[in-house]
């Protein structure tokens, strides 16, 4: 199973930089007091010299333009588009005959 990423506010991104850039403590000083892994604190020190303060911003699931999301890798054929849309029309067929059905009784 694939593990849970916590996500953290920009005010503790911030907090971290600060801790770096101001006072001068390393890494792993500032690790240990926040509770935050090293490698994070040093890709946020990263992102802030690089950005600013909106490269501490959170950007997961962010997609700009057009096609956002990912790409299918194979695109499907025109006979199985027509197979996966009249699966569909059934389904929602069976779909409406059910909601029907309960709202008369």
């Amino acid at each position: 199973m694939a593990e849970i990423k916590k996500t953290y506010s920009v005010e503790e991104k911030r907090i971290a930089v600060e801790l770096y850039n101001r006072d001068g403590l390393p890494f792993s000083e500032i690790a240990r007091k926040l509770n935050i892994p090293r490698t994070n604190i040093r890709h946020w020190v990263t992102l802030y010299e690089r950005e600013g303060l909106e490269g501490l911003e959170e950007k997961r699931g962010k997609a700009k333009g057009l096609h956002k999301g990912r790409k299918r890798k194979d695109p499907l054929s025109i006979e199985e588009e027509l197979v996966k849309l009249r699966a569909e029309n059934e389904y929602l067929k069976k779909l409406w005959e059910l909601q029907r059905g309960k709202s008369r009784n």
